[in-house]
């Protein structure tokens, strides 16, 4: 798997017995994402996708909207002091006409799973960033079909499987077919890569589609989800506050503690039919 694992030698303890053996982990490296040249922001991901995380970054801060707002994505060369290349700065080129991100945006600083915008001006930025309305989607399902999806995601996810350490997220069609899944050391730069991926290849905005996630459902969740147009955000863990708060004014349908049978509808309760008995 090359750079998306690494092996460390580790002490074992099972019944108090310990031996040493090998031990396969996710990879984490830091990125470094430039747009015209320009340090735009720097976050810590697991490898590979690297130039869909870079596209869905774009979009979920709203500076991209399709293929044609990108004229190209490379690593850049000589990112070291002896012009060697580590693979970790990534630079975006716009489309002429297509505005620079604003210096707002500038991040000097590790992109986390906790950055994000937040209170009332958080939902004013993601408002004001919006091209396409999730509320007018028609998208509608079952309980059925939300029920396997977390089966669907854990299945698809081989990285998972040798190291137990990445988050993920898949992209379903409202028949419950999977369309992409990308795993990632941070649950938002999972979610980035699968929107790079639409975007890229000229699928957004994704009406009429599922993103089920792995862990918590946040508001940089939420925001992503909305911007890429994709009507319905499913999560196996909780959302925060402010992400049912996002949902419910973008009339996105948020669900949380999908598990078996069971799950929390926050927002957009219309969609799940036959109507739940509230």
């Amino acid at each position: 798997m090359g750079r998306v694992t690494v092996r460390r030698r580790v002490l074992r303890i099972r019944d108090g017995v310990p031996s040493a053996r090998p031990d396969t982990l996710a990879a984490e490296e830091p990125m470094e994402i430039r747009v015209g040249g320009r340090p735009l922001t720097v976050t810590m991901r697991t490898p590979g996708d690297d130039f869909d995380l870079a596209a869905g970054f774009l979009v979920g801060e709203g500076v991209v909207h399709a293929a044609d707002d990108m004229t190209g994505i490379r690593y850049c060369a000589g990112a070291t002091a002896d012009g060697g290349n580590t693979y970790n700065v990534v630079d975006v080129a716009l489309a002429p006409g297509v505005a620079m991100p604003t210096a707002s945006l500038e991040r000097n600083f590790y992109t986390t799973s906790s950055c994000g915008l937040c209170g009332k001006a958080g939902l004013d930025a993601v408002r004001m960033a919006t091209r396409w309305s999730v509320a007018e989607d028609p998208l509608s399902v079952g309980p059925e079909l939300l029920a396997s999806l977390p089966g669907k995601l854990r299945a698809a996810q081989k990285v998972f499987d040798s190291t137990g350490g990445l988050h993920a997220a898949g992209l379903f069609t409202a028949d419950g077919e999977l369309l992409c899944l990308r795993e990632d050391v941070g649950r938002h730069n999972a979610v980035d890569k699968v929107v790079g991926h639409a975007l890229r290849s000229g699928l957004l905005p994704l009406r009429g589609t599922l993103l089920m996630v792995s862990g918590r459902a946040s508001f940089e969740l939420v925001q992503k989800a909305v911007l890429a147009g994709i009507p319905l955000l499913a999560a196996v863990s909780a959302p925060s506050s402010l992400a049912v708060d996002l949902a419910a004014e973008s009339g996105l349908t948020l669900i949380g503690f999908l598990r078996g049978t069971s799950m929390n509808l926050y927002a957009g309760a219309e969609r799940l039919q036959p109507q739940p008995v509230s």
